[in-house]
């Protein structure tokens, strides 16, 4: 083997060791690029809209979300934080009574099938006896709020979540300031060659990147309306809070849409059994309608992801990043996938781009 191509190997795998140790810092970038990036789609917006300059435009965005997250902080923040406590409080009971109704049906389905042929099933007490080494509800309630009580310690490690929290808004307000600065600076690390191509690459990265967000945006607004026609219609407490964290975890593909039920179910179970039957198929149907008639018609320019990668992108970047892995991993899989469109396929295999340039 060359000296030369010992040396880029031995650069390779120092340079994959020293992005491995910071990976912690480079998701922490990314969710930065994403909070810039949402603050230029909406800044471009307001600029095209009214024909202001960009910094004015700017300073119009940062105003607008002050403002309204302001209103948000005193107007529905304490009712959705009274209400997501209360929410908190009731799972246990609602996991002891869901075990109390599935001890109950075993016992009646035993009664019916068994009435004549096995004496010993006939006593409900020594049925209940004969499974009296499964947890009951109580020790079942008492699991479900040791378990919350850890994820919640777990997650919310104030100090290093104000740090990191600080580090991503101020990063992301300083690349808002200056976009194309930051972009030319990247474009430097790419071959001189390839410059141009790569800003083109960025520019198509960006553009993907902003109607994600805005489709999943609209997306959640129109998952967290529906949500609280249907549970007030059907009577269920705690709309507020059921509806806004519908809206929020529906930004997670797959798994936040499943979290989200857990809720509005725990308070139904402990109202009627029956709503809760009626509340789960009310979120099939909301997912439903947000599947194949909502996402189709605002994502229609949007890099279209398949369920699969979609999937397999929650799987890996959860398993390297931890939670903010899972919450960024389809703008991460957004980006990767323009990258290996334009790049791999693209100019490697279908242009051979490198090879007619170097």
């Amino acid at each position: 083997m060359k000296s030369t191509n010992l040396l880029s190997i031995t650069a390779l795998i120092i340079s994959v060791l020293i992005l491995w140790g910071l990976k912690e810092i480079i998701i922490l970038f990314f969710a930065s690029i994403i909070i810039a990036m949402a603050l230029c789609t909406i800044t471009g917006k307001i600029r095209d809209f009214l024909k202001t300059p960009r910094w004015l435009s700017l300073v119009m965005t940062i105003i607008s979300i002050l403002l309204i997250s302001s209103i948000s902080i005193v107007i529905i923040i304490p009712q959705f934080t009274s209400e997501f406590q209360e929410l908190i409080n009731q799972i246990p009971s609602a996991a002891s009574k869901l075990w109390e109704l599935l001890i109950n049906g075993f016992l009646n389905f035993t009664d019916i099938v068994y009435r004549d042929n096995i004496p010993i099933l006939d006593d409900k007490t020594t049925l209940t006896n004969k499974i009296s080494m499964i947890p009951d509800g109580a020790t079942l309630a008492s699991g479900v709020t040791d378990s919350i009580t850890k994820l919640i310690s777990l997650v919310s490690n104030v100090g290093i979540g104000i740090l990191q929290l600080l580090f991503i808004i101020s990063v992301g307000l300083m690349i808002s300031l200056q976009p194309n600065s930051y972009r030319e600076v990247a474009i430097l690390l790419v071959p001189s060659f390839y410059r141009r191509r790569a800003r083109t690459i960025l520019l198509k990265c960006g553009n993907a990147l902003s109607s994600w967000m805005v489709g999943v945006l609209l997306s959640s607004i129109f998952v967290a309306i529906l949500a609280t026609i249907g549970l007030y219609l059907l009577g269920i407490k705690l709309v507020i809070a059921n509806a806004l964290i519908a809206g929020v975890l529906n930004i997670i593909p797959n798994v936040g849409p499943t979290i989200s039920t857990i809720f509005p179910l725990s308070v139904a179970l402990l109202d009627t059994p029956w709503k809760s039957l009626a509340v789960l198929g009310l979120y099939i149907v909301i997912q439903n309608i947000e599947s194949y008639v909502i996402t189709p018609s605002i994502m229609h320019k949007q890099v279209k992801l398949l369920p699969g990668l979609t999937i397999t992108a929650q799987f890996i970047f959860t398993i390297l990043f931890g939670p903010l892995g899972l919450l960024l991993a389809i703008p991460m899989a957004v980006v990767i996938q323009v990258f290996v469109k334009e790049i791999i396929i693209h100019d490697l295999l279908e242009k051979n781009y490198f090879s007619t340039k170097i």
